[in-house]
């Protein structure tokens, strides 16, 4: 037993000698026998009768005293007896203002423990030993009128007995009952005070035998590191360890270093080749747009091209401008109504000319809370009649009554549009004349200059047979192995090219084990609440009671107190007909601020990424997102906690998912924790029986609409599932980007099989797969291979996986436990093409459509990122040339 008992006494530097008595104390407290207690009793007494002979006076106090608080401290069945604070006595550090507030989670008082022979035996040797040390005249103090600490002189007292604070030898027994608390009372507290809960009245603490000046209650051990013993604790706690979730380390940044590798110059140099190789052609096509249109605009000023006037338009770092009818972000050059400032983009412009621009027309989805009867394979409740007729809405492209004229000019479209009608739209720019074209200028130079060869490639890369992994089965194909590194493996320059070799083709990476590298923070969502609940911002901490979940049977946003959900994470949740309650939070905490609200997980996170080159969100080298400037407006790329629940058999409805999509930009996926939650036989019966239910309704309405033939085992049971690994988290199935085009045919003829919001069937598709509608049971992946021949990969995410998706690739996933994941979006230069192709393909969907606006601004962040490269290289190329 590696704790000890202390109440309200001073635990004061651990001294060498005095970390003896601790490690001697608790051995006591390990016999935990009568004989052992005496032992250390008589052992006492023979050293007090020793002090005895060399101070009788001082002595005898003690030891009338000692009898004393013996007789009311240890009595049976009492506890040892407790003394408020004095608000006298009260420290008033600025730590201890943080600290000594009253939370929620401060649910067990000390008084829940009760004293037993052992807690006994150490409470006796602990005073013992106090009572010993405060004999000393030299430790006197007394705390003058004006409250300020000052030391005894030990020649006008010399004999001052340990209850007294300022009596004298002629009064020393009235100045026990009578006088002031001690005055080191203050100091000694503060030093007994938990480094957790800050409270110093907890009895059973254990200390810290490195650091020597923090301790933790036995309660806070228990409640918040559960995986650590009492021993583990006072070999090195959990300050020392760099995993402490106490309120004020969990509201710290900086307390590890979040870099893991150092880069040379040679290798920064080699970096900036690469990203100019690969980011100059991306440049060059938008310094073309841009001469394009101002040579149109020539045309219609009846000027020369070096002669075209373009005025400027105001915009501050902090705003983004957008266009006004695909609602793509505008970077440079564009046109602007003078009269009611619509704006347009260089893309639209080209379309209007060409006759090609779409309507962009709001799309009415409507699907039909039928009640929970219907979700569960019943009768609906109720049915609006435009359902019964089958009359919903569907999406049609308008037609555009918008032509530019004949000499090029554009006019404001119509009030209906979005604009006046009344002037024609005038050529603008953000930027500085000719800034895009000198800037392609002095990134061609610099590259001509370094050499055009992509050093980052060039040398060979062979991976060892254990860190490939064959995820596919695909015939003829030579991808099916995906790279699956170790993270012990994964900081030499060998283990980035070979990263590379992968990533520039697209190929997703997995890498094993990341959480083995860092302190061993807490990922326990209730660690994670505790943090936000007592932030220090109330605006925060209030926000926190409740929370807005995604139910996955019905597709819709509840709103569960957050201590329920959390209990659901671990215990789980079932409906009153037992079928199991899934239900998962999406970018939480609500913010996109996770940096602020909890900097101490996001440092545990950044330090657990691999391949930090490009996933690091602070310092990537070949991370773009990182090259826009401070103060200028940024996307908002994570990171971000994804925290669910699971269930390890494939439902076919209400499965905790993220369904197929396909994001704008490059992430990487972490699992921090999960939780298994086993259901009891009466479930698995019910369970059992609700799916026949859920069979026999769709064999009804989906086989009823489009006559599909559909067999028993085809409705969401798995003959094919996965084969049952311990470990497993979530099931991912990524695609690769050459079979989206088959995939999205697959969808578009099979989408009247799948059910999305309240259950209800999909009755349209604008998008198969940015509508986010759809999720491919195991047997449908078979049935699309069957029919296109193509499969994704298929893996499980174990605890401790990083996952990286490569934009482009469309990906879906499946909670086989309770999960808690943090991703990261970052975007890499060797995936612009696909960051530009969602741009393209995200802007000609609806206006309403979810996944529309276009949030990463992938052209902005090109220009910087080349800029911010050019001036690094033109940095170190002095000496790296010389």
């Amino acid at each position: 037993m590696a704790a000890m008992i202390a109440k309200q006494e001073g635990f004061d530097g651990y001294s060498d000698g005095k970390m003896q008595r601790l490690r001697g104390a608790s051995n006591v407290s390990r016999l935990a026998s009568k004989n052992g207690v005496q032992e250390a009793l008589n052992s006492d007494e023979q050293i007090a009768h020793q002090s005895v002979r060399e101070n009788p006076r001082s002595s005898q106090l003690r030891l009338e005293a000692s009898s004393r608080k013996r007789q009311v401290g240890f009595s049976k069945n009492k506890r040892i007896p407790k003394k408020r604070r004095s608000a006298l006595y009260k420290d008033t550090s600025s730590e201890d203002e943080v600290f000594d507030e009253k939370t929620s989670f401060d649910d067990v008082d000390s008084d829940e423990y009760e004293p037993d022979s052992d807690d006994e035996a150490m409470a006796i040797i602990r005073i013992r030993e106090r009572r010993r040390n405060r004999s000393s005249p030299a430790a006197m103090v007394e705390r003058s009128p004006s409250n300020e600490i000052k030391k005894k002189d030990p020649m006008n007292d010399s004999s001052c007995s340990s209850s007294s604070s300022s009596s004298s030898s002629d009064s020393s027994i009235s100045g026990i009952k009578n006088s002031k608390p001690r005055n080191l009372k203050a100091e000694e507290i503060k030093s007994l005070k938990c480094h957790q809960c800050m409270k110093n009245e907890r009895r059973i603490v254990v200390p810290c035998t490195k650091c020597r000046c923090k301790i933790y209650c036995t309660y806070c051990i228990k409640q918040w590191y559960p995986q650590m013993s009492e021993e583990d604790i006072a070999e090195q706690c959990p300050f020392c360890r760099r995993n402490c979730n106490c309120r004020l380390c969990l509201h710290t940044s900086g307390l590890i270093e979040t870099s893991k590798r150092y880069i040379s110059d040679h290798e920064k140099v080699q970096h900036l080749r690469y990203l100019i190789e690969l980011l100059l052609p991306y440049l060059r096509q938008m310094s073309e747009e841009q001469s394009q249109e101002t040579q149109i605009e020539a045309t219609i000023q009846g000027v020369l091209f070096s002669e075209v006037d373009i005025s400027a338009t105001l915009c501050g770092n902090d705003e983004r401008v957008y266009c006004n009818h695909c609602a793509t972000s505008i970077v440079d050059l564009h046109r602007s109504c003078p009269n009611c400032k619509y704006e347009l983009c260089l893309n639209c412009c080209q379309e209007l000319r060409e006759g090609s621009l779409s309507g962009r027309s709001e799309l009415k989805f409507r699907y039909t809370n039928r009640g929970y009867n219907y979700m569960h394979g019943g009768d609906p409740d109720s049915l609006p009649e435009y359902c019964l007729s089958g009359a919903c809405d569907e999406f049609i492209e308008s037609p555009v009554r918008w032509n530019a004229n004949s000499d090029g000019s554009i006019s404001c479209p119509t009030i209906e549009m979005g604009g006046c009608g009344e002037s024609l739209l005038e050529l603008k720019s953000i930027l500085p004349d000719s800034w895009i074209s000198d800037l392609e200028k002095e990134a061609r130079n610099l590259l001509e200059l370094f050499g055009t060869k992509l050093s980052n490639l060039k040398h060979s890369c062979t991976e060892h047979t254990e860190e490939l992994r064959e995820l596919a089965s695909r015939e003829g194909s030579n991808d099916n192995y995906l790279y699956c590194p170790d993270s012990t493996q994964i900081q030499e320059e060998k283990q980035l090219l070979c990263f590379q070799k992968h990533w520039v083709k697209g190929e997703p990476v997995i890498v094993r084990n990341v959480l083995e590298k860092v302190a061993g923070l807490s990922w326990e969502p209730m660690v994670m609440w505790r943090a936000l609940c007592e932030n220090l911002d109330s605006t925060v901490s209030s926000n926190m009671s409740e929370v807005k979940a995604i139910d996955c049977l019905a597709g819709c946003e509840v709103e569960i107190n957050t201590r329920q959900f959390f209990k659901g994470y671990t215990e789980g949740r079932t409906y009153d007909n037992f079928w199991p309650e899934m239900l998962k939070l999406k970018d939480w905490p609500p913010s996109d601020k996770f940096e602020d609200l909890l900097p101490r997980h996001c440092d545990e996170f950044i330090r657990a990424l691999p391949f930090q080159e490009y996933s690091d969100p602070r310092a990537g080298f070949l991370n773009l997102a990182v090259k826009i400037p401070s103060g200028v407006l940024k996307p908002d790329l994570g990171p971000k906690t994804y925290i669910a629940y699971g269930f390890e058999e494939e439902l076919g409805r209400g499965d905790s998912v993220t369904k197929l999509h396909c994001d704008m930009s490059d992430a990487v996926n972490i699992l921090t924790h999960t939780a298994e939650v086993k259901l009891t036989e009466e479930q698995h019966t019910a369970v059992g029986r609700l799916k026949n239910k859920h069979f026999a309704q769709d064999l009804e309405e989906l086989v009823g609409n489009e006559q599909i033939r559909i067999s028993r085992d085809e409705q969401g049971r798995s003959t094919e599932e996965l084969k049952e690994v311990k470990e497993s988290g979530a099931i991912w199935d990524i695609f690769r980007r050459e079979d989206v085009p088959m995939l999205e045919e697959y969808l578009r003829n099979h989408y009247k099989e799948f059910r999305h919001t309240y259950c209800s069937p999909v009755e349209q598709v604008i998008h198969p797969i940015h509508d986010q509608c759809f999720y491919l049971t195991s047997e449908h992946k078979r049935k699309l291979k069957e029919e296109y021949g193509i499969e994704p990969w298929t893996f499980e995410q174990k605890l401790g996986d990083a996952v990286f998706i490569p934009a482009g690739c469309p990906h879906q996933v499946r909670n086989r436990k309770s999960c808690t994941k943090v991703a990261v979006d970052f975007v890499s230069p060797e995936n612009i093409q696909e960051c530009l192709r969602l741009t393209k393909e995200f802007r000609l969907l609806p206006k309403n459509h979810r996944a529309r606006e276009d949030k990463l601004e992938i052209k902005k962040m090109i220009l910087y990122a080349v800029e911010q490269t050019v001036r690094d290289l033109k940095d170190l190329a002095p000496s790296v040339l010389n």
